[in-house]
């Protein structure tokens, strides 16, 4: 038995955004969030607060935080490196605070050696005062575990691995757990072994799956995952973001083409493709190219040829 109903949250505008050469002004990003819970969107990854010298894609954070027009039931996320990040997304002059804060390991040591010089458990207690600070004012915190299938260093990364950095982020209070697929090479049964150890230690609502559509395997992985009774997923408007260990790849699965999957499966994700296509179809022309979705840009030629 499949899911009845499916969340998406949408990644565009921090992770897809964020791998976009491209830069993207503020109010851009603010109209893309609005347009995104006017399509019906409920959680919605607006920013990450981390160093402008490292990622300026990002410098605006603030800006963007300020600017939302928050409507009821939306969640708004924020992605945090450190405690400075998440000090810093907590302003005590701030007017809104993020509703919910991400952290971030990996399930390869070689990745976690070369992108922030320390092994997996190292890492993870690195977040221990952030989730800590966060829980304690209130803000959820969820947790995301990068190239949970393959590693661009080390090759394919085993289940094993996946649910030893599962259990570590439950030990330091993490409350949700996203499974993701970095680069784009995993394939459904593959994928379930590495769900099966998350829902080991995680609730069905506090699993979640995060692909990547490198080698056109994204919809095939999140079948998969509704197969085992997952039923939340991280997707991109418009395929934001591209991937940078596959160069010339697609980056995260475009939220168009799972919404269409979904409402084909009779599945209830309570967001208005049509309107998707035109948020997709807004940034894109921001970007100054055609969205990477096959739905968005099936539906915007079939509106283009005269009745």
């Amino acid at each position: 038995m499949l899911p009845s109903r499916v969340t998406l949250v949408d990644v565009g505008p921090r992770d897809g955004l964020q791998n976009e050469k491209q830069p993207v002004a503020a109010e851009h990003k603010i109209e893309l969030v609005h347009r995104l819970q006017s399509a019906g969107l409920r959680e919605i990854e607006v920013t990450s607060f981390v160093s402008p010298k490292w990622v300026p894609q990002m410098a605006d954070n603030a800006q963007v935080l300020a600017g939302l027009r928050r409507r009821p039931g939306v969640r708004y996320s924020v992605l945090v490196p450190n405690l400075k990040g998440l000090e810093a997304a907590l302003q005590p002059d701030r007017k809104e605070w993020p509703d919910e804060v991400v952290v971030f390991g990996a399930a390869s040591e070689a990745f976690s050696q070369k992108n922030i010089n320390c092994g997996i458990a190292e890492s993870i207690e690195r977040f221990a005062p952030v989730v800590a600070a966060a829980r304690e004012a209130g803000i959820k915190v969820r947790g995301a575990i990068s190239c949970a299938l393959a590693c661009p260093y080390e090759g394919e990364v085993s289940p094993d691995r996946v649910e030893q950095v599962v259990r570590l982020m439950q030990g330091i209070g993490v409350q949700h757990v996203g499974v993701a697929d970095t680069i784009g090479v995993g394939t459904p049964r593959r994928v379930q072994a590495a769900m099966e150890r998350a829902l080991k230690h995680y609730p069905l609502a506090e699993v979640s799956g995060h692909f990547h559509d490198t080698y056109g395997q994204a919809l095939a992985n999140i079948y998969a995952c509704l197969e085992l009774g997952v039923h939340s997923f991280d997707a991109s408007v418009a395929g934001l973001g591209g991937c940078p260990y596959a160069k010339g790849a697609t980056g995260n699965v475009a939220t168009e083409d799972v919404v269409f999957l979904l409402h084909g499966l009779g599945i209830d994700t309570g967001i208005d493709l049509d309107a998707l296509v035109d948020t997709a179809a807004h940034i894109s022309g921001v970007l100054g190219r055609k969205p990477v979705s096959r739905v968005a840009n099936a539906v915007l030629a079939k509106r283009a040829v005269p009745a």
